[in-house]
């Protein structure tokens, strides 16, 4: 018969169990979301640095065969900022061609990007 006693002592002991499982299953649920959000910000800074990149370049290059005088640099910063993102280095390579770097800042650091645009006979 002290067998039969000690059963539902044993089951006593694994009382609450299941709370700390579901509590742990949340936990890994939250750091995987939180995971996922830092990787998609990640990927939205990087498209967001593509395009302010890829318009600087099509504006800088826009301006040169337009042949308006002065830096197509100028033009590109400014359409680069207005693009929300930071001009890193502009190039004017000659033949209507520009090259450009940005960089945008975003919650899960800097993204880069760069471009090159100009007429379709500078392609290499």
């Amino acid at each position: 018969m002290t067998i039969w006693r000690r059963l539902p002592l044993a089951r006593r002991d694994d009382q609450g169990s299941g709370t700390v499982l579901l509590l742990a299953l949340v936990a890994v649920a939250l750091v995987v979301a939180a995971m996922l959000g830092l990787l998609a910000s990640a990927q939205l800074g990087r498209g967001h640095a593509q395009t302010a990149a890829d318009l600087g370049a099509l504006a800088g290059a826009g301006r040169l065969l337009a042949g308006e005088p002065g830096d197509p640099c100028v033009t590109v910063a400014e359409a680069v900022r207005r693009n929300g993102a930071r001009l890193s280095s502009c190039t004017d390579e000659g033949g209507g061609v520009v090259r450009v770097r940005v960089v945008v800042s975003g919650a899960a650091g800097s993204a880069t990007a760069s471009a090159r645009a100009g007429p379709a006979s500078a392609r290499r």
